[in-house]
């Protein structure tokens, strides 16, 4: 059976992690998706530390399943087979600060004039007008702006994310979802689009309900004291008799009697919202500190209330959940016979899997792509000759 993306063919200009995860999406649901590369380097992605073989690890972990051409647009020759290409596509996506594709001559009227019916996602930190919208910046800064690192860590200091939230949740999804609900329009109209992401308001996006919270309140969110970031007794983490951490997640009345019950504490369910919880978080910290992380690991699995094992490093691999749900695969690398470890796309049809083909060299499919576009022998050797084409 095709995969449900089979027969879309997506140019990514994209770099980094945003762009290039949204595509890995878009390929392991079976579209053809060519990275258009620099021919100096190409995704700067490749070289980061560490490396697997000749290229980075992440470079690896986000661009399975694409192909690569190195294409330099800022030579006419470049800009011009690139139109070329957009002319077949259904998509390009690209992360270039707003109006850099326009200076390159490849910007959506350009390409609209070439496609009518292209759908084109611009990635950007700020969006594509606004004060801001030219500004550098990266996943920390769009956190910042958008409201999200104020809200995250103790009450004395906001703390850095452990992962890029703004590049992935902000940035990656809703250029999924943005390319695919223009795609569906256009097979009903025949309309092209400009999609138009900005990883600023996507991360401002996931401080929807509990800004909701504190508006109905009428005062501002407090950081370590909202309901879901520490200021409730019942949904936070503990440290355990090892050193290691719980998560307790018993929001609703009935998980926390439960597990009030479980514990032996039955007395202390009445006083799940007593004002402040420290009395309650007291006697938690108490609790769990009684046992190991693997022992409440054990209770976990034996009662419904709503706990579970903080894991740590590679830890997640082992798990028994995420490995029946196939969470992680393997994926070959072009150096050294070696494969790598990867986490699998969370988008998947139940019993159907796109192949999984390794990351690209760069440049390594220019001379098949330009072909299927209908590039003849001689227009491929001009274009090397002109030095728009790499490899």
């Amino acid at each position: 059976m095709a995969l449900p993306l089979a027969g879309v063919r997506i140019l990514d200009l994209t770099r980094l992690l945003p762009g290039p995860y949204a595509t890995l999406v878009l390929a392991d649901l079976g579209a053809d998706v060519v990275k258009v590369e620099d021919p100096q380097g190409g995704d700067w992605l490749r070289w980061m530390p560490p490396l697997a073989g000749e290229q980075s690890g992440a470079f690896h972990a986000l661009n399975r399943n694409k192909r690569s051409l190195a294409l330099d647009l800022r030579r006419p020759e470049g800009a011009e087979a690139f139109l070329r290409l957009a002319a077949r596509a259904d998509a390009v996506v690209e992360s270039f600060r707003p109006g850099v594709l326009d200076r390159l001559g490849v910007g959506y009227e350009a390409l609209r004039a070439r496609a009518p019916g292209l759908v084109l996602c611009s990635v950007s930190g700020y969006g594509q007008d606004g004060p801001y919208a030219g500004r550098a910046g990266h996943d920390l800064d769009y956190c910042a702006v958008s409201g999200v690192l104020a809200a995250n860590g103790p009450p004395d200091a906001p703390r850095p994310l452990g992962v890029q939230v703004a590049d992935v949740a902000g940035g990656a999804w809703p250029a999924v979802a943005g390319i695919l609900a223009a795609l569906l329009r256009r097979a009903s109209t025949g309309e092209g689009a400009h999609v138009d992401v900005s990883m600023t308001e996507g991360a401002l996006a996931l401080l929807a309900m509990p800004l909701g919270m504190a508006w109905a309140r009428g005062a501002p969110l407090e950081r370590g004291r909202e309901l879901l970031d520490g200021g409730a007794a019942c949904y936070g983490v503990y440290r355990t008799r090892d050193g290691r951490f719980v998560a307790l997640a018993a929001l609703e009345p009935p998980f926390f009697a439960a597990f009030c019950e479980a514990v032996g504490r039955p007395e202390l369910a009445p006083r799940q919202w007593d004002e402040g919880g420290a009395a309650v978080r007291a006697e938690l910290e108490a609790i769990f500190a009684a046992r190991t992380r693997d022992e409440w690991a054990a209770f976990a699995a034996a009662h419904d209330a709503c706990v579970a094992p903080v894991l740590e490093g590679d830890e997640p691999r082992a798990d028994p959940q995420l490995a029946a749900r196939g969470a992680f695969v393997a994926v070959d690398t072009p150096w050294e016979g070696r494969a790598l470890p990867a986490v699998a796309s969370p988008v998947r049809l139940r019993g159907e899997a796109a192949p999984l083909r390794p990351a690209p060299r760069l440049g390594e499919h220019g001379d098949a792509v330009l072909a299927e576009a209908g590039f003849s022998p001689a227009e491929i050797a001009a274009l090397r000759a002109a030095g728009a084409l790499g490899a």
